[in-house]
């Protein structure tokens, strides 16, 4: 089983900025050419433009030593010193760095920094506010990488680069008022992703679609399995660019709130019974029996959301649905 290494401080130094010799990154390179770096949203919520402590995007960042022998890193106290954050809008138009983070750069100053070593098979884990090196300006889907300098920023030569994601920025909720309101209480907090269990889920995306609120609706779920159902629509996305495959992901999302699409899916009832819960450690289903009203009856129906846990939060991903006739 894979072990997280918090950390092993060696080495306590201070780093002027310098360059370091081309021969010592050819060096470098080798010990790194087995480590991997990943990151994944932290405690995932709703994001904004701007508000950089008030609505940050924390991302958790970790290096992993892959090979056989120990793995050494400088990581700079203040951070800004060993990596750069990249984000790319879908017209793969680069987003512009802080001014903090440029102003930092451009100054003459000492860096302090630790050497890490991560044995083979660890990995070192910690979190950063992306909104802190990057401006993000305009509610738009960008795809979120990270470059990480193991020699620190002024050794540029010597880096590795992560995975990328997809993160949302959505319209400033004083833009949106109107359609930011709680399902339940009043209060904000219901915005953020909660580790409730499948029935609790289910509930809360049911009664966010009968009160039409599409941000708390499309909170638990993963828009982009319930899109890939169907065979032709994953193979297109498969072929797909990063950039059109964003594009097809808001396509389908703006299908469903205009009811043009998977009409089952957002449907309204007027009234549902969750009969029964089962899940394990990773995946769940709910049964739901929901009413819908016509002129004159209603409509019956046996709804099968199918969910799975991803970072501590129940997601559906799919479902089925059953007629049961009328009332």
């Amino acid at each position: 089983m894979k072990r997280t290494l918090l950390a092993i401080i060696s080495i306590l130094s201070i780093f002027a900025q310098t360059p370091v010799s081309a021969e010592k990154g050819l060096e470098s390179a080798e010990d790194f050419s087995k480590a991997q770096l990943q990151i994944k949203f932290y405690d995932r919520t709703m994001y904004y433009p701007d508000m950089v402590n008030e609505n940050p995007v924390y991302v958790q960042v970790s290096i992993t030593n892959g090979g056989t022998e120990t793995l050494r890193f400088k990581l700079a106290d203040d951070r800004m010193f060993s990596m750069d954050f990249k984000a790319y809008t879908i017209k793969n138009t680069e987003l512009k760095e802080t001014e903090a983070l440029k102003e930092k750069r451009s100054t003459n100053q000492t860096v302090y920094f630790r050497e890490l070593s991560v044995e083979p098979g660890e990995t070192y884990s910690f979190v950063e506010n992306v909104k802190e090196y990057l401006q993000f300006k305009e509610p738009s889907i960008y795809y979120l990488e990270m470059v990480f300098y193991p020699e620190l920023y002024k050794s540029r030569y010597l880096s590795m680069t992560s995975n990328r994601l997809s993160l949302e920025i959505r319209p400033s909720p004083a833009a949106v008022a109107g359609t930011l309101l709680p399902v339940e209480d009043q209060t904000a907090a219901i915005l953020k992703p909660r580790d409730y269990p499948p029935d609790k889920v289910v509930e809360q995306t049911i009664r966010a679609r009968q009160k039409s609120l599409w941000d708390q609706y499309f909170l638990y779920m993963d828009v982009e399995a319930m899109m890939r159902k169907s065979p032709s629509v994953d193979r297109k996305f498969r072929q797909a660019s990063p950039v059109e495959q964003a594009r097809m992901i808001e396509d389908y999302k703006a299908g469903l709130m205009k009811d043009k699409i998977d009409r089952e899916i957002v449907a309204v009832p007027e009234k549902f019974v969750i009969e029964n819960t089962n899940y394990n450690a990773t995946d769940g289903s709910v049964t739901v029996t929901e009413w819908f009203r016509h002129s004159g009856y209603y409509e019956k129906k046996t709804y099968v959301y199918k969910l799975r846990l991803r970072d501590g939060i129940w997601q559906i991903y799919n479902f089925t649905v059953k007629n049961l006739g009328t009332e």
